[in-house]
C-alpha cells in the first residue's frame, strides 16, 4: 500500500473511531443531561477512561463532534420531528437518538462529511452499538432527512 493510501486509511479509521466515541459520549449525556458537559467530556476521554489510549487526533475530532452535536441537538431534534411522523425524538432508543444527532450535525448541519458517507457511518455505528433494528431505523430516518432537505435530489 502506498504512503498516501495508508494516510487516507489511517485518517478514515481515526475519524470512524472518533464518531464511535462521540456517539457513546452523546448517549451517556442523554442519560445524564444534568452533568456539566465539558467536565463529563474530559472525564470520558481522560486518564483512567477506556478512551485514554486513543490517538490525540481521535480525541480531538471526538471533542469537535460531541460539542457540535450536543450544542445543536435542538436543531437536530426539530429536524427529526419534521421527518419522523408519530415518533418524537424522546421516544427513540437513546443510542439511536445519539447517533442521529451526531450524523445530523456532522453531515447535514456542519457539512463536514458528504451526506452519503455520513449515512453509511451512522448505519455502521448503529449496527455495532444499537439494537437489532437500529441500523434499519437510522437508515430509514436519514433517508427521510435527505428527502426533506434535498427534495429535488440535489
Amino acid at each position: 500500500m502506498s504512503k498516501s493510501r495508508q494516510k487516507i486509511s489511517h485518517k478514515f479509521e481515526s475519524r470512524h473511531r472518533a464518531r464511535e466515541l462521540a456517539a457513546q459520549f452523546l448517549y451517556s449525556m442523554d442519560l445524564c443531561p444534568w452533568q456539566d458537559f465539558e467536565t463529563a467530556l474530559e472525564l470520558f476521554l481522560g486518564a483512567g477512561s477506556l478512551a485514554e489510549a486513543e490517538l490525540p487526533e481521535v480525541k480531538e475530532y471526538c471533542r469537535f463532534l460531541a460539542r457540535g452535536a450536543w450544542d445543536r441537538r435542538a436543531e437536530a431534534d426539530e429536524l427529526l420531528l419534521r421527518v419522523v411522523t408519530g415518533w418524537r425524538p424522546e421516544r427513540m432508543i437513546s443510542v439511536d437518538r445519539a447517533i442521529l444527532r451526531l450524523v445530523i450535525f456532522e453531515g447535514f448541519l456542519n457539512r463536514k462529511l458528504p451526506v452519503n458517507s455520513a449515512i453509511s457511518e451512522a448505519v455502521e455505528i448503529a449496527r455495532f452499538f444499537g439494537g437489532d433494528e437500529s441500523s434499519r431505523f437510522v437508515n430509514g430516518v436519514l433517508a427521510r432527512v435527505v428527502r426533506h432537505l434535498f427534495p429535488e435530489g440535489e
